[in-house]
């Protein structure tokens, strides 16, 4: 009977942490660039004294989806979507280079370009600086041209190019703060075969119907666990009772 308590108690559990997966991507399906997670269960056995008789599931986070989303058409000029494979380099929380599909990209007050959540899009010196401009041009390569605002409306300056990498997807994983990075920490190279597509922006690849019917089954399998603990108690009662009246 505890064996079945500890297979259940531990199925429960885990199953809700694959729930919690589902959730954050079925909240992320409106993410520009968002990037399913996948999540996947197997058996570990216990080793300890005696034999190994017992099992406890263990949930993973198989790996991540890189099927690329839509491409939607948006006009405006600051919106990009990188083209195929690739990824754009911004600057992380911790200061360090670190990777993402998000092309909708802002200036902020300071004249610094940043994705939607407010991470820096690095350039080929580090994070893009962009001064006051009537209009800003963004280029299949990553090139950035402005229209200074001070200057004659058909003067044009580069100013900077978008940092633009192709690692192999084997070498990456993902933070807790939706950015990829190299498992071994370093920074890639830039790879000049991406492209970006402006005025458009790339949409999660989140399946919404397969996310629902991955909620649906995994609040099956919970409630199954749950029922499963249940009935082990009430043979560890009615066990109990036997003994007594013996």
């Amino acid at each position: 009977m505890d064996r079945m308590l500890y297979i259940a108690m531990t199925g429960a559990q885990q199953t809700m942490q694959s729930q919690a997966i589902t959730a954050n991507n079925l909240a992320n399906i409106s993410t520009p660039g968002f990037r399913a997670d996948l999540a996947a269960m197997r058996s570990m056995p216990l080793f300890g004294e005696g034999l190994p008789s017992r099992v406890y599931a263990m949930a993973e986070r198989a790996g991540t989806e890189y099927k690329t989303g839509t491409v939607t058409e948006t006009g405006r000029e600051l919106d990009i979507a990188v083209r195929q494979q690739g990824f754009i380099a911004v600057q992380g929380l911790d200061g360090k280079e670190a990777y993402t599909r998000a092309g909708d990209l802002q200036v902020n007050t300071a004249g610094l370009l940043h994705t939607g959540a407010g991470y820096p899009v690095m350039g080929e010196n580090g994070p893009i600086s962009i001064p006051p401009a009537r209009s800003i041009l963004i280029g299949k390569d990553g090139t950035i041209s402005i229209r200074p605002a001070d200057a004659n409306a058909e003067v044009v300056e580069t100013i900077d190019r978008i940092k633009l990498v192709n690692p192999p997807l084997r070498d990456l994983q993902k933070g807790k703060d939706g950015l990829f990075r190299l498992k071994n920490g370093e920074a890639a190279g830039t790879d000049v075969s991406v492209e970006v597509v402006a005025g458009s922006l790339e949409t999660s690849n989140v399946n919404a119907a397969a996310e629902l019917v991955n909620m649906i089954q995994q609040a099956r399998q919970f409630e199954m666990q749950t029922k499963m603990m249940q009935i082990a108690g009430e043979n560890e009662q009615r066990a109990a009772q036997i003994l007594q009246l013996s």
